[in-house]
Parts: structure tokens; C-alpha cells; sequence
């Protein structure tokens, strides 16, 4: 509840903004360029529907189409995933204060920690949606022509799917972004814990969305769709640091521990 910590989420909220176009863009390329497996894009447009609700979903899958993805060439997928991977340099800051550690990384140690971590959680991601890419023969055959019983039996796969890859990514984030040794059990249950909450988080959007759209487009206009993640992108990022300080309780009461 301090101050300092809505400074940091809103930091992290903005690198989020920063990073989100970019990440899409290499993801995206990768599974038409080098996978040529159009499944995966649309698994990636089943992903935005469901962390978007609403119009802002729509308006991202709109924009992000095939011919809209440029051509993904070695040099430029390093340097837009160079782009993305700055969230982790005010996660690292807000995650070290957590855990009562005075002493960042240098920029380049972070860049390269950060690094590792994009690819690591692009890969998790990817993984993802492969799974659900490639239930999506099985669950045409199985629903035949009934369309609304495959859009939800797909829906419910991509969250099968995207569930225990998100605890993985929120494990790796906390386990190895601090600048101290942690023991792995103990940032284990708190992943899991973060990861059902922002699943959670997602069906309070599907239900404030209307409200929330409608507000955001007589404030913003042109601007709410930005707004919007950097909006959802700040809950998420205080619900993570609430789980980093819930973790790192016992380390403040006894610094020597």
C-alpha cells in the first residue's frame, strides 16, 4: 500500500505499453515466417480476445493481420525483442525492494537477465499456442458445424494451456529477476498464486469492459485502446508485486535470515 510500490507498477505498466506491439509483431512473424503455421497466428488472435475483452480485442486483432506484420528478419526480431524485454529493468528495481535488496544489477547485467527471460517466456508462450493450434483439427472434427460449441471448446483449451505456462513465466520472474539468491520453493506457491489471480483478473475484465471502453472512449478517443492496457497492465503488475512482498515477508522481519 506504500506509495513507492503504484510508482513501480506504474513504471512496469508503462514498459508493458512499450513492449506489447513489438512482442506481438516478433511472435507473430515467427509463427508465419519460420513455423508458416497460420493456426498458431490465430491462436495468437484467440489469446488477444481473451485477455481483451470487447472492443479493445477487437480492435488489436483487427490491426494486427498478416499483411499488417512485416517480413521477420533476424536483426530486426533481436531488436524489437530488445524493445520488449525493458519491463524487466523496473520489475527488477521493484522486486529487489521487495525483498530488501539495496543493490541492483548494472544495466547490463539486467539487459542480459531480461534478455533471457523474453526468450524464455516467448517460448513458453509459444508453447502455448502451439498446444492450442493444434487442437483445433480434433475440435473442428469433434463440433462438426456447431461454431459456437468450437469457439468455446477452443477458448477453454488456450486457458488449459496458457494456465500453467503463466505460473512457469511468474516462477522464472521471481525466482531469477531479483538480485539475490532465492530458494525456488519459496517463490513456487506464490507463482501459483499470482498466476490464478491474473486468470482471475481476466473475467472482472469481461465484466467491467463495456462500462470501462465506453468511459476510457469519451476521456481518451483515439487514446483508449493504450490506455487500456496500461490500465490492466497496472493491476497485473500490483498483483505481482504484492506476491513478491508477500514472499519476501519474512526477509524484511529478519534481514539476517
Amino acid at each position: 500500500m506504500e506509495t513507492e510500490a503504484h510508482v513501480y507498477a506504474l513504471a512496469v505498466a508503462a514498459s508493458v505499453l512499450l513492449a506489447f506491439y513489438p512482442f506481438l509483431m516478433v511472435m507473430l512473424s515467427f509463427c508465419r515466417d519460420i513455423l508458416h503455421w497460420p493456426a498458431a497466428m490465430e491462436a495468437i488472435y484467440l489469446a488477444l480476445g481473451d485477455f481483451f475483452a470487447g472492443e479493445p480485442g477487437e480492435f488489436l486483432v483487427r490491426n494486427l493481420q498478416p499483411w499488417m506484420v512485416p517480413q521477420l528478419h533476424i536483426t530486426s526480431m533481436f531488436l524489437l525483442l530488445f524493445t520488449a524485454n525493458g519491463i524487466f529493468e523496473p520489475m527488477e528495481v521493484a522486486l529487489n525492494r521487495a525483498w530488501g535488496v539495496t543493490q541492483n544489477r548494472t544495466y547490463l547485467k539486467n539487459q542480459l537477465i531480461s534478455l533471457g527471460l523474453i526468450f524464455a517466456s516467448g517460448g513458453l508462450a509459444l508453447l502455448s499456442l502451439m498446444l492450442t493450434a493444434m487442437s483445433r483439427r480434433w475440435i473442428s472434427d469433434v463440433t462438426g458445424t456447431h461454431a459456437a460449441a468450437a469457439v468455446w471448446i477452443n477458448q477453454l483449451v488456450f486457458k488449459l494451456a496458457a494456465l500453467p505456462v503463466s505460473i512457469l513465466a511468474l516462477f522464472l520472474v521471481y525466482w531469477l529477476l531479483p538480485n539475490r539468491p532465492i530458494e525456488p520453493r519459496r517463490v513456487a506457491p506464490v507463482a501459483i498464486t499470482v498466476g490464478l489471480a491474473l486468470e482471475s483478473l481476466k473475467y472482472v475484465n469481461l465484466l467491467v469492459s463495456p462500462l470501462l471502453t465506453e468511459k476510457l472512449k469519451h476521456e481518451y478517443e483515439i487514446f483508449r485502446f493504450s490506455v487500456t492496457i496500461l490500465l490492466w497492465s497496472f493491476v497485473s503488475a500490483m498483483i505481482v508485486l504484492a506476491g513478491a512482498h508477500w514472499t519476501a515477508r519474512k526477509d524484511r522481519r529478519d534481514p539476517l535470515s
